[in-house]
């Protein structure tokens, strides 16, 4: 289970506990956290994600609501699986005499540590809000070494 690994940024979505009474960054992070102003740095943002396991593969599931297929991005490297999601929405409207026009531009991304994955096999399926990711697991093998007779 230990294959596969979250990365977890610095805004990891909870406050950080300071024991430096002084510590200046730490007081400002938290004072512009979601505790004191709830309706403007909302974690609605954050990408949820559900990570399974079976003896064949894992199997990552993230919740994007709202998200166009077109918006998602997925990238895998030896050591690291990312999801990327880019999404920009423009609003124009024109009355009488006034023009209303108003953009909207929103990105966030996960990336986990992964081993012990088949990359050319991994698949990846969007629908009804829910991306799923599925990284086929290498076959397990017997344990790499041999013992070494002393003559």
């Amino acid at each position: 289970m230990f294959d596969l690994v979250p990365f977890e940024g610095r805004n990891s979505g909870l406050p950080r506990k300071s024991r430096n009474l002084f510590d200046i960054d730490s007081i400002f992070e938290n004072f512009f956290n979601d505790t004191l102003f709830p309706a403007f740095y909302s974690q609605s943002g954050q990408m949820r994600v559900d990570i399974r396991e079976n003896e064949k593969e894992f199997i990552v599931e993230a919740e994007l609501p709202g998200v166009n297929k077109e918006d998602i991005q997925i990238d895998c490297t030896e050591d690291r699986l990312t999801i990327t999601v880019q999404k920009t929405e423009s609003t124009e409207e024109q009355k009488d005499n006034y023009i209303r026009k108003e953009r909207k531009a929103s990105s966030m991304a996960r990336s986990f540590a992964i081993a012990n994955i088949r990359h050319e096999e991994i698949t990846a399926k969007y629908e009804n809000g829910l991306l799923t990711v599925t990284l086929p697991k290498h076959e397990k093998t017997g344990p790499k070494g041999k013992k070494i007779d002393i003559q």
